[in-house]
């Protein structure tokens, strides 16, 4: 039987529920439990897919073409392993499923309520979500008492009253705050959330006490005396340096056995963290120092930086770095700052290599445009990922091709050269305004080209394994159960995809005969073939995907455009 675990909110969101709930995954894991992740978003929105990434952070792609919450990244990027779309769950979906049910009959005439239908809905999806393994982790977005949040806690304890409290295990993640003008640590919001679950008939087994410092025995005590919940299940979990150390200093409060306990079971194996615990003190302590940018469109909101909307590539970069010992100083620069002040392209020049990364729409395009030809004539290290590499395709055939006013007709529709253009059938799907959903999503097999930079990049070896070898296992897997065609070739690249514009082919041959090496394509039953990489091999490092390999990057295996991007940055910093 299935054992699950909730972890809920309490204070303020924010506080980094997502990286306990990937952290404890992977003690558990390393424990030798087969276990999985799920997050709950109470949103009304079906999934992540429209939300603009200033309002909710960047949108998460998986394998079988999901997009969902970024936390699924922070679960994905901890157990190194493919989670499903099935493992995002929101109210959206939930109501849907209730009223599209109620609508075919399934419910046989039955008055439709929120209880139990709602509920027993919830309780469906999670046991789909976790059917084959040992342990469930279900992160409940939010905090304890959002009104929005309050059939998915129902769903929790209609669970463990269905199962036992044996089966059953409640993580409470808390914020601990400590005020200037007092300068010590409050423990009565805490008190107050433990007393709010309490009112859904929620009684926390665990206590995660975020906090700007350690918590000390004197506050363990006060919330054991006040709310009785034992303090050896009062967890401290203090700002930290990186977020990846999480999971080591969680271990040493000993959460691991504790919530095994919790549940009656024992560990299968030792805990071994040793090789991620070389990797955190690679991200902490390195030994040499770059200096990256990364040209976007989503970093303010109003007076405040929001770093969420380019995460997985910040943590692409950061898995990177810690593979090179290498600390990587990241500035994030607006695109549109390159339009109001050309002048501002030749700051460029004080970094070890830019990233230009995915987007949508007309902002900040000339922006990007003029970045990446100032990289490529000045032979600094880029990297561009699906809209980036566009950009670098209308950038290479304005400059070098002479097709002057050459475009994406995303953003120009009537321009004489549309070297990016829509497919044929994605045009009837804007025409309709369907945008949900319907972009290229997902997973995509990439043919290589022979003896080109990125398939070297690929044939490397650095964390075990080559990435062309474990991709070729994957495809072989995944032809297997129908989700892609067998191709006859070796060179076969994984990469996830979210995008509705392709490289017209129309332009492939006059690209190519002025230098642009087209390294890698997508080959669909057509006879189409989507063009997935580009390169300049003469130049330092300039590479580009239409796919977005942040998202297969892991802490220990790293992505390789983003390793070799930063090996070529060391080299100009020598």
């Amino acid at each position: 039987m299935t054992k699950y675990i909730f972890v809920i909110g309490g204070v303020i969101s924010g506080v980094g529920k997502g990286v306990a709930t990937a952290s404890l995954g992977k003690i558990l894991k390393e424990y030798g439990y087969n276990t999985t992740l799920i997050k709950v978003d109470p949103y009304l929105n079906y999934d992540a897919g429209t939300l603009r990434p200033t309002e909710h952070g960047e949108v998460w792609v998986t394998d079988d073409g999901g997009e969902i919450d970024l936390d699924l990244g922070t679960y994905e990027r901890f157990l190194n392993t493919d989670i499903n779309k099935k493992n995002n769950m929101t109210s959206g979906q939930v109501y849907k499923s209730v009223i599209d049910r109620e609508r075919s009959g399934g419910y046989l005439g039955k008055t439709v309520q929120f209880i139990p239908h709602v509920p027993e809905e919830i309780i469906r999806r999670i046991k789909l979500a976790s059917e084959g393994f040992d342990i469930a982790i279900i992160e409940i977005g939010g905090t304890v008492g959002d009104y929005e949040n309050e059939p998915f806690l129902f769903a929790a304890k209609s669970l463990e009253c269905e199962l036992g409290t044996e089966n059953v295990a409640y993580i409470l993640v808390t914020y601990l705050p400590i005020p200037k003008h007092v300068g010590e640590m409050k423990t009565k919001p805490t008190q107050q959330a433990i007393k709010l679950l309490r009112q859904e008939g929620i009684f926390p087994d665990f206590i995660l006490c975020r906090a700007e410092q350690p918590l000390d025995e004197a506050r363990k005590s006060k919330i054991d005396f006040n709310v009785h919940i034992s303090s050896e299940n009062i967890i401290s979990a203090p700002d930290i340096e990186t977020a990846y150390e999480v999971p080591v200093n969680l271990q040493l409060e000993g959460l691991g056995q504790k919530v095994l306990k919790r549940l009656k079971l024992q560990p299968k194996k030792e805990c071994d963290l040793s090789d991620w615990i070389k990797l955190v003190d690679n991200i902490k302590n390195p030994k040499n120092k770059v200096k990256v940018a990364v040209v976007g469109k989503y970093i303010k909101l109003g007076d405040y930086s929001v770093p969420d909307s380019y995460l997985s590539v910040k943590e692409a970069i950061v898995h990177s770095g810690a593979q090179l010992e290498t600390g990587v100083e990241i500035t994030w620069l607006n695109a549109d700052d390159f339009v109001k002040d050309p002048k501002k392209l030749k700051e460029l020049s004080a970094f070890d290599g830019v990233i230009v990364p995915g987007g949508f729409g007309t902002s900040g395009v000339e922006g990007k445009i003029s970045a990446i030809e100032y990289l490529r004539t000045h032979n600094i290290p880029f990297l561009g990922l699906c809209y980036g590499m566009q950009l670098a395709i209308v950038e290479y055939a304005r400059h070098v091709c002479g097709m002057q006013g050459a475009n994406s007709t995303e953003i120009d529709k009537n321009t004489k050269y549309p070297v990016i253009d829509f497919l044929p059938e994605q045009k009837a799907v804007v025409e309709n305004e369907q945008y949900g959903g319907t972009m290229r999503l997902g997973v995509c097999p990439a043919i290589m080209k022979d003896n080109s930079v990125v398939l070297k990049l690929y044939q490397d070896v650095y964390a075990g394994t080559s990435r062309l070898e474990a991709d070729a296992d994957r495809f072989e897997k995944l032809v297997k159960e129908g989700v892609c065609r067998k191709l006859d070739t070796k060179n076969i690249v994984l990469e996830r995809h979210r995008h509705r514009y392709e490289v017209n082919p129309e332009f492939v041959d006059i690209l190519e005969k002025n230098g642009l090496v087209f390294s890698g394509y997508y080959s669909r039953q057509d006879g189409t073939n989507l063009m997935e990489f580009i390169e300049l091999p003469d130049h330092k490092f300039f590479v580009a995907t239409q796919s977005h390999p942040e998202f297969k990057s892991r802490l220990g295996n790293p992505s390789p455009l983003f390793y070799g991007f930063l090996k070529a940055c060391l080299k100009k910093d020598k």
